[in-house]
């Protein structure tokens, strides 16, 4: 007898005799299996225990074994039925069939001939369950296939559009430096150059953001313990030293730990946070908070919450639109790719991620890591007066 059973099995007769010799037998041959010999005593074991298989006799006192079938299919469609009878007909089998059955068998039987037909019940539940997986894996190769192809489409309009814009202008600002030094205009050459300098910035910037958006697409997920918390904080702590003059408020939750590729999760919370930095800079008393919730009572969503400028809810359908921007790029600057980046790793790990905003009033990013640990972090904050209280850490040093 092996140490996990073969399958759990719900076998169902009116007559308690062969009940117990079905289930000695079954369990000498490694298979786990309850008794009953009414359909509703049946019935109430299938709402309160998981069976792979269901042995029922057709005639029964208080439902038949069809009804029986069909009504236990409806609480788990996964199950297998196999119905015994003592009144053989193809007429029975074929009504056996109809409503889900797999095989029948023939009473009086041997034992062994029940073992041949539960081995081939098993069998055929594990192709089902190779299917359905197979069938997971395709829609998720699919999935991965249209964003790959609606990648590729957004980086082609990136080429003939965002990239040969800042390439006319040098091109442009070339010739008027050169037309300035040639008739000794410097303040003339001079306001050009660094109009080429401002265009070869934007270009890089963008020609970056691809970058990334192509290695987060290619990455392999490599799952490690990260904590999110840890992230934000230094996030914020660079965040802080690139611009020293702005004080944020600032909450993240003492811990956040989820199971996950860090690298990859690093670069979503950067681009989440960087852009709730962003966003909230024309806000007097700028505001953001990083954490977790319970949603549905079971399922941990993360969130980074924000008091900035928000957006208008009926373009969301835009925000993870590759080089869609919702804001005059004069105001916020950016390359309409970060959003895009984030989603992508959220998808990778398999989770999901959607905003709320109101104009004016802020905005808030959710989303998912399913492979997330059981013990999920708590929702509590810890509070700061201002980024000051984070640990300081020295800036980057120049590219």
């Amino acid at each position: 007898m092996t140490d996990q059973p073969l399958a759990r099995v719900l076998v169902v007769d009116d007559e308690i005799s062969l009940v117990n010799a079905l289930k000695s037998t079954l369990e000498q041959h490694g298979y786990s299996v309850t008794g009953a010999c009414r359909s509703s005593d049946a019935l109430a074991l299938l709402k309160q225990e998981k069976f792979e298989l269901l042995l029922a006799d057709l005639s029964l006192p208080d439902l038949d074994g069809i009804a029986l079938l069909r009504t236990a299919l409806t609480l788990d469609p996964g199950m297998i039925g196999i119905i015994m009878t003592g009144h053989a007909s193809v007429d029975t089998a074929v009504e056996a069939m109809k409503v889900g059955a797999l095989d029948y068998v023939l009473k009086p039987f041997r034992l062994s001939a029940v073992l041949a037909v539960l081995s081939r019940a098993r069998t055929v539940q594990h192709l089902r369950s190779e299917n359905e997986d197979l069938q997971k894996h395709l829609q998720a190769w699919t999935t991965e296939l249209e964003a790959a192809n609606q990648e590729l489409e957004a980086f082609t309009y990136s080429a003939s559009h965002d990239l040969r814009g800042p390439i006319r202008s040098i091109a442009g600002f070339a010739s008027a430096v050169i037309e300035g030094i040639d008739q000794g205009n410097l303040a003339h050459a001079r306001e050009a150059a660094v109009r080429i300098h401002a265009r070869t910035q934007r270009m890089q910037a963008l020609t970056e953001d691809l970058l990334r958006l192509a290695r987060a697409a290619r990455a392999e997920v490599r799952f490690e313990d990260v904590d999110l918390a840890d992230i934000a904080r230094d996030v914020f702590t660079k965040l802080q030293s690139e611009t020293p003059n702005r004080s944020v408020h600032v909450e993240i939750a003492p811990s956040l730990k989820v199971s996950g590729d860090a690298g990859l999760l690093r670069l979503a919370m950067e681009n989440l946070l960087s852009n709730a930095w962003k966003y909230t800079g024309p806000n007097a008393e700028p505001r953001i908070e990083v954490g977790s919730e319970l949603q549905d009572g079971s399922s941990r969503v993360y969130f980074i919450r924000d008091n900035g400028v928000g957006f208008d809810p009926k373009h969301t359908h835009k925000l993870f639109v590759p080089f869609e921007r919702l804001h005059p790029e004069a105001q916020f600057p950016g390359t309409g790719i970060g959003l895009t980046t984030v989603q992508r790793i959220i998808l990778k790990h398999g989770g999901r991620v959607w905003a709320e905003a109101t104009p004016e009033k802020g905005a808030t990013f959710r989303f998912t890591l399913p492979n997330a640990p059981s013990t999920a972090s708590p929702t509590s904050l810890a509070r700061s007066s201002d980024l000051n209280d984070i640990p300081p850490r020295p800036a980057d040093p120049p590219a």
